[in-house]
């Protein structure tokens, strides 16, 4: 079957398909069930939509919770996993007029899939890419960011001046949220668990960092907090620190779970006396009107400079399934991890 490539599609000419590579998940299970095929048929963007030609993927830690089950969110299968995409508009549907073809771009959501060479993307979720990022720090925009700023300030009503705490920093949503913190005037601690991930945190908005894997860190941030405490933490871990955090904060300071592998047990008589307060974190139940003022703020951000993505782990698309083992197994994370096609 005679094959050519022509603009970065594969056109297979006995039948006139267009068809792309794609990770399709066809049952919830461990890493292997990511599976890489070739014969996807390219995505056409219908009313609203773009088709965007993928250049970098972000892989978020939510997309492996999904993937195995375990999550309350539960596609249908098959599906392509994948939200955070940047790259170039291939086509746009009626009605797009925001776009055209040739514009660089980034995304905070996708409709068929991010790990792929084409993805179509609602033209609400697609945005400008600014040419100070490149595109692997464009794909590392999206949820990280997203879900710091809406941690931060519309669940979490931080303000200038008091302290936060951001609980595993050295990573993709860690790192935005010291960047976003420090932007807009707040004391801010962090966590990591090595040390070339507290030097990436201090150069990223942290004003101080504890390495979470000395006995005794918990001990120290309460001497550099003081008597006051902490008025918010944003927590990646919440079944290992959650109890640890309520002993952390101020009067009627936030814990806000951003993440958490399973369950722990807590004694609700530490949020009484300081009247504090534990608030679960999900992006996808934000609304548009919050989604709306989260993208202002953001580009915003990226337009003052200050918002500058650190790219972590690569891998190419053939290897998905060592990027989610790796992102489960990691002892440390150092910025977004991202797929390259």
């Amino acid at each position: 079957m005679e094959q050519r490539r022509h603009t970065g599609v594969k056109i297979t000419m006995a039948t006139g398909r267009n068809v792309m590579r794609a990770v399709k998940v066809s049952e919830f299970g461990g890493p292997e069930v990511l599976k890489l095929l070739s014969d996807v048929l390219l995505p056409n963007p219908k009313e609203n939509q773009v088709l965007i030609k993928v250049q970098a993927c972000g892989v978020n830690p939510v997309e492996t919770y999904i993937r195995s089950g375990a999550h309350a969110r539960k596609p249908p299968l098959p599906y392509t996993p994948g939200t955070d995409v940047a790259g170039v508009i291939e086509a746009v549907g009626e009605h797009v007029t925001v776009f055209k073809k040739g514009d660089r771009v980034f995304t905070n959501g996708t409709i068929s899939g991010g790990y792929a060479d084409y993805t179509v993307a609602a033209a609400d979720t697609v945005f400008p890419l600014s040419d100070k990022l490149n595109f692997k720090q464009g794909a590392a925009i999206g949820i990280p960011y997203f879900t710091a700023y809406h941690a931060l300030f519309q669940k979490g009503h931080a303000k200038a001046g008091e302290t936060v705490l951001v609980h595993g920093a050295s990573g993709g949503v860690g790192i935005a949220a010291c960047q976003i913190a420090r932007a807009y005037g707040l004391k801010v601690l962090g966590t990591a668990g090595t040390e070339e991930g507290m030097n990436i945190v201090l150069r990223n908005g942290a004003h101080k960092m504890f390495n979470h894997r000395e006995a005794d860190y918990i001990d120290n941030i309460k001497e550099f907090s003081g008597v006051q405490g902490v008025d918010v933490i944003i927590e990646m871990l919440a079944n290992v620190n959650l109890a640890t955090d309520l002993q952390l904060l101020s009067p009627g300071g936030r814990v806000m779970i951003v993440g958490s592998r399973g369950p722990i047990e807590i004694n609700p008589r530490d949020t009484m006396m300081k009247e504090s307060s534990i608030i679960g974190v999900s992006l996808f139940s934000a609304t548009k009107k919050l989604m709306y003022e989260c993208e202002t703020a953001l580009l915003a951000g990226i337009e003052a400079g200050w918002l500058k993505p650190v790219v972590g782990p690569e891998y190419p698309l053939e290897k998905v399934v060592k990027a989610h083992e790796d992102l489960i197994n990691s002892s440390g994370a150092l910025g977004k991890m991202v797929l390259l096609m």
